[in-house]
């Protein structure tokens, strides 16, 4: 009965999204019907959509095995929290969530005061709507999450043990709001595009959008960086996963569209880059489906294995994507600008910023293609691997962060850089007095090392400084750009010790022996058995001394998931906020008789490390705290509009 209602309420939204689109693009200023239709149109499609996305929970909840989608990623034994992560845990769910946050952003649209024309909000939804459209077909013919099994099976077989993980019940649904939420941004300019109107009230309306987008991806990207480094035991941070990059670049060009509309809002000007990279952007978004879902590409983050799906997504990102790029090319020139800027202002820092973001974002784009382009042509397989991004990618962040160190003392239009120099100095000497207690704490490291320290100081001294300069005038206009580029610097100091500082000590372990990592020692004193609600473990438990006495116990797992017949690593990691100690427990080794005699222990310590995700959070809580600002700015135009009306 579940399944049925939603899978019939789908085909009905499908018709109701086309009508909608249809509706929203034929519609004019003077077709108050037509408007209407598309308006409540929208709300519609994303209330339905809603309704069958709380059923396919509800199924899951229920165990109800009858459902091929619960049967093949649920179990009647796991925890109700991993019983509604395995809605979105799986290919079929997680493309229900993905149209979901697309109708959610149309909704929201056709409810809040924008100051746009009826028409501009009519062609933003009726794009929205047809997007919606597409990704609902594809979803009914080719990824339905309500076909059913006769007779159902009295037990499922399980969700991956790699995704039971309260991280991974949080990653997807903010990673989905994060790129889907910039398919708003996309409607933005093919509306623009149709319209021939780039405004500040344009720019204005977009950017509380992408600003959610923005924060929500940040922290989606974090998380999941997160949820790599503890559980899957290899004690990195990224390893530059295609399915890790197909967030990340749209994340790259999300950052430099932010940029670019606060130009347009407050100068007029930067209108066409921007409705260009708002057609990018999503684009971006859209191929990480493709990767995500094609089988094309091995990760532990990919959902489906069928071509077929693949090309289904492939001709959509082909129609979205060309179908943009086209009306760009056909119209994009007649957009105008208000104002014109110097060389030196904050302008064209910002523009420089945006090239920069912009080659990043299709540098990472490259070499995540490259070997599926190489291996069609060629029919042989090549690996692009993380020496090629971190020698193509490094050096481009580079300048992008000495130009970051500008932004909280240039001017708008025009300024001189004589005026700033005095402040610039003292960012410039803290930073050359990092790398020189670098060098002369550890000469043995590479000379990208102390251009990262000197870069992060300079970044987060510019930051410091510009903020302090700026606190008892406009506490509330300068914190979000000081909370987003200081979280940066923040996220950058972590990256670059950890990647340089760590270090990490092997040996094959018995109760009873001890294993020496710097100054700290690794005591095992023990093994135990323990059962968990599906999984069966052994649980070691070390205690870790240093000169100073004992710092804390760790307890690392190897768990048995008896449904999937996976063996997994549960890593165990005691921080202080500075750094990490990271435990992982490996295979037993065992005796011609069969008894064990060892096991394989992991140590190490990652200096630094937990910066990177409090940088990464920081920095989401500008995107907040400007939010926070748009919502007063909005509220005191509305206010001053209903006074002169009044008056």
């Amino acid at each position: 009965m579940i399944a049925q209602i939603g899978q019939d309420l789908l085909f009905v939204t499908l018709l109701l999204a086309l009508t909608t689109s249809v509706c929203g693009f034929i519609a004019k200023e003077q077709h108050a019907l037509l408007n209407r239709i598309t308006r409540y149109g929208s709300i519609t499609i994303c209330a339905a959509i809603g309704i069958s996305f709380g059923l396919l929970i509800l199924a899951f909840v229920l165990s109800d095995f009858s459902v091929i989608t619960v049967y093949q990623n649920s179990h009647t034994l796991k925890p109700l929290l991993y019983k509604i992560t395995g809605v979105w845990g799986n290919h079929e769910g997680s493309m229900i969530l993905w149209v979901l946050v697309a109708s959610f952003f149309g909704a929201v649209l056709s409810i809040v005061r924008t100051g746009l024309s009826t028409t501009m909000v009519t062609r933003i939804l009726a794009t929205q709507a047809l997007m919606v459209t597409g990704f609902l077909a594809f979803i009914v013919f080719t990824s339905n999450p309500f076909i059913q099994l006769s007779p159902a099976p009295a037990q499922g077989l399980g969700l991956n043990p790699l995704l039971q993980d309260p991280a991974l019940a949080f990653h997807p649904p903010m990673l989905y709001l994060g790129y889907v939420g910039f398919s708003l941004a996309f409607s933005f300019a093919i509306a623009a595009l149709l319209t021939g109107q780039v405004t500040r009230e344009w720019a204005r309306a977009l950017r509380p959008f992408v600003m959610v987008a923005w924060c929500a991806l940040t922290i989606g990207i974090a998380m999941g960086s997160w949820w790599a480094y503890y559980e899957l035991g290899w004690g990195g941070w990224w390893f530059w996963d295609p399915v890790e990059n197909a967030s990340f670049i749209p994340w790259l060009s999300g950052t430099a569209l932010l940029h670019s509309l606060i130009v347009v809002e407050k100068r007029g000007t930067l209108k066409t880059w921007t409705v260009l990279l708002g057609l990018i952007t999503f684009t971006f978004s859209m191929i990480g489906t493709f990767l995500v879902r094609s089988g094309i590409v091995t990760s532990v983050h990919a959902f489906a294995l069928d071509p077929e799906r693949g090309v289904f997504v492939l001709l959509l990102i082909g129609l979205s994507a060309g179908f943009g790029l086209l009306l760009f090319a056909l119209r994009g020139h007649t957009f105008t600008s208000e104002q014109h800027f110097a060389p030196i202002s904050r302008e064209s820092f910002l523009v420089l910023n945006n090239l920069f973001l912009v080659t990043a974002a299709a540098t990472v784009l490259l070499g995540t293609l490259y070997p599926l382009i190489y291996e069609l042509i060629n029919d042989a397989q090549i690996s692009v691997g993380p020496p090629y991004f971190e020698a193509s990618f490094t050096p481009l962040m580079m300048p992008l962060v000495f130009l970051m160190g500008f932004a909280p003392f240039l001017a708008w239009r025009h300024d001189e850089l004589k005026r700033i120099f005095p402040r610039l100095q003292v960012c410039f000497l803290t930073s050359c007095a990092m790398v020189i207690l670098g060098v002369l704490s550890d000469q043995q490291q590479a000379l990208r090392f102390y251009l990262g320290i000197g870069f992060a100081t300079w970044l987060l001294s510019s930051t410091v400084l510009g903020f302090m300069k700026n606190q008892k005038q406009n506490l509330l206009q300068k914190l979000p750009i000081s909370l987003a580029h200081g979280g940066f610097a923040i996220a950058l100091c972590g990256m670059v010790a950890s990647s340089h500082l760590s270090a990490e000590a092997i040996d094959l372990m018995k109760p009873g022996s001890e294993l020496k990592l710097n100054q700290m020692t690794f005591y095992f004193d023990k093994v135990e058995h323990s059962t968990g609600p599906n999984y069966v473990s052994e649980r070691a438990t070390f205690h870790v001394t240093d000169a100073k006495g004992l710092i804390t116990t760790l307890n690392p797992e190897r768990r048995f998931y008896p449904v999937g017949k996976k063996m997994l690593s549960d890593v165990a990691i005691y921080t202080n906020g500075f750094s990490d100690v990271y435990l992982v427990l490996g295979d037993p080794q065992k005796n011609p008789d069969n008894s064990v005699k060892g096991w394989t222990v992991r140590a190490t310590a990652h200096p630094l490390i937990p910066w990177i995700w409090f940088g990464c959070l920081i920095m989401a809580l500008g995107g907040i705290a400007a939010l926070i600002q748009m919502r007063g700015l909005r509220s005191s135009i509305h206010a001053q509009n209903g006074a002169s009306d009044a008056g």
